[in-house]
């Protein structure tokens, strides 16, 4: 194992490792209000991240890096201060009273009387630390699934090309090294010589000596035109272009089918509820795959494809039966996904009603149908805000509840919580797409 040890000097005052652990403190600051900023998102917010960064405001307490220095109360110190009326040399000072307080700090949530200090993410950075520590499942061993298209790539080099592939740095690179290796005059040289000449030709009368020096002049001046000439500032073999070849580029794609309940039972707090799941789902994937598609499956006694402005606000009565909208996600995926070529995820929100024993069929759609084409199914329950004991007790619940259960233990890429407030979504989330080692286990 190998080990490094840092040895380059510390700045003044400061210390390194000091440095490391205040960069950490601050990070988990960011990493708590990012996750606080997530729970608190109102639906209305687009894609849950603003193009242009998400702001972050985290408390100032311990953002100043740790550092030494000369404290301004006790011990005793010899100052020399300007002469007034009140003391002469020799006088002590009494020392100032310790426990003053510290006033004029604005007071903060924290209680703690710092001011907050603000900045903002961009959007690359605020999902990074949104989704840190989380994975793609892949429990079932099932190869990422590509497709490939035709890019190009560079290839280095060549001396014949199109004027847009010219590499201005390697051609004026090798115009500079032939022009040393052939010597050629430079501009300075050139006017510094014709200064010379035109010294000596202004001279009214010009000794012999100076006339030969004149002569002489003239033939190294005429010697450099001519060399400048010859010697050329960029020869056509200097010319570099680059060069492309062709390459097929691997694309992933991804699908995510979105199945709610919207029978009565689904009122406005459910259904947004149901949204805050969907929306981080669709950012993880889409930070993972280069091609998301979302599908969204609405359901009451029958299911139906729609678009996202009708799935989350269209209003719609009947009864429940959970298995239509499995049905429609099959009948999807065999029309426009064949799983050879999408990585497929699923997504279901609903209140954990059913009619009858449809409940028992949709174990069976999910054993047989649908999992066994499925990277990863995640079913989210939405109870009651007071129903604390089917919260706290998994093995409590009603009869769909209770199948989707079984089908948990037989899949391992299948799972199931319950939520009942905001608050609930992001922490759920994670538990849905943490590392997982064999077994099907949280790391």
């Amino acid at each position: 194992m190998h080990q490094f040890i840092d040895r380059r000097s510390n700045p003044k005052g400061k210390s390194h490792g000091n440095r490391q652990r205040f960069l950490r403190r601050a990070r988990e600051n960011i990493k708590e209000r990012v996750d606080r900023s997530v729970r608190d998102k109102s639906i209305q917010d687009g894609d849950g991240v603003p193009a242009d960064g998400e702001k972050v405001t985290i408390p100032s307490k311990g953002l100043k890096e740790p550092r030494f220095f000369h404290g301004s109360k006790g011990g005793n110190r010899q100052y020399v201060l300007p002469g007034n009326k009140d003391f002469v040399v020799g006088d002590t000072i009494p020392k100032p009273q310790g426990g003053a307080g510290q006033g004029g700090k604005q007071a903060s949530e924290e209680g703690d009387g710092e001011d907050e200090f603000s900045f903002t993410l961009t959007r690359d950075e605020y999902l990074e630390i949104l989704f840190d520590g989380l994975e793609l499942p892949d429990l079932v061993e099932k190869s990422m699934v590509e497709t490939e298209t035709i890019g190009t790539r560079r290839a280095g080099l060549t001396t014949a090309g199109t004027p847009n592939n010219l590499n201005l740095v390697r051609t004026m690179r090798n115009s500079l090294g032939r022009r040393i290796a052939l010597r050629r005059p430079s501009a300075q040289e050139e006017a510094e010589l014709e200064a010379k000449v035109a010294e000596l030709e202004a001279l009214d009368k010009r000794t012999k000596k100076q006339e030969e020096q004149l002569e002489e002049l003239r033939k190294k001046l005429d010697l450099l035109h001519r060399k400048r000439k010859v010697v050329g500032y960029i020869d056509p073999l200097d010319l570099r272009y680059d060069t492309f070849v062709p390459e097929k580029i691997r694309n992933s794609r991804a699908v995510v089918f979105c199945l709610m309940d919207v029978s009565g039972s689904m009122q406005e707090r459910e259904k947004d509820l149901g949204k805050r799941f969907f929306l981080l789902l669709h950012l993880f994937l889409s930070r993972c795959y280069e091609h998301t598609e979302l599908v969204f499956i609405r359901h009451t006694h029958h299911a139906q494809e729609v678009d996202e402005e009708t799935f989350f606000y269209a209003r719609e009565t009947g009864g429940t039966i959970v298995s239509t909208a499995l049905d429609k996600m099959k009948e999807v995926i065999d029309e426009r996904y064949p799983p050879d070529e999408w990585n497929i995820y699923g997504a279901q929100a609903s209140d954990g009603e059913n009619f009858g024993n449809d409940s028992a069929r949709c174990r069976d759609l999910l054993l047989n149908d649908l999992l066994p084409v499925c990277q990863y199914y995640a079913y989210m329950e939405i109870v009651e805000e007071s129903a604390e004991t089917l919260l706290s007790n998994p093995e409590e619940g009603e009869d769909l509840w209770q199948n989707y259960r079984q089908v948990k233990e037989q899949a391992p890429h299948f799972e199931m919580q319950r939520v009942s407030h905001p608050a609930h979504i992001y922490p759920i989330f994670r538990e849905f797409f943490l590392p997982r080692v064999k077994g099907g286990q949280n790391a």
